[in-house]
């Protein structure tokens, strides 16, 4: 049973930084890509960020390119998010994701498990 646990939101001014962890166990992780989402208040979850098996390839949203980097440990089964230059508008739930067996990447679909999600607020 896969199980992805999430850590490292809270409270942080504007054009300041955060690192999310998701601890993932259940299954070989790095047999996975991962990845993050988000959702705000009264929006639909979106995508954030994904990163390939070996975490060789990234993917990333618009609107976090440049500002946000998504890593991943497989020796610790860990993913990370660190956040750079934080805007208000990225205050929202951040949630871990996993996808099926049978999910490929190419397509960044097929997300099966997903993380309690971690709450960031960014105060402007």
């Amino acid at each position: 049973q896969v199980q992805l646990v999430e850590s490292g939101g809270g409270l942080v001014q504007a054009g300041g930084s955060l690192r999310l962890s998701c601890a993932a166990s259940g299954r070989t992780f790095s047999s996975y890509f991962m990845g993050w989402f988000r959702q705000a208040p009264g929006k639909e979850r979106e995508f954030v960020a994904a990163i390939s098996r070996d975490g060789g390839n990234t993917r990333y949203a618009d609107s976090v390119k440049g500002r946000f980097v998504i890593s991943r440990d497989n020796a610790k089964n860990t993913l990370y998010l660190q956040m750079h230059g934080l805007k208000a508008e990225d205050t929202a739930v951040y949630y871990c994701a996993a996808p099926g067996d049978y999910a490929h990447y190419a397509e960044l679909g097929g997300w099966d498990y997903w993380g309690q999600g971690t709450q960031v607020t960014v105060s402007s």
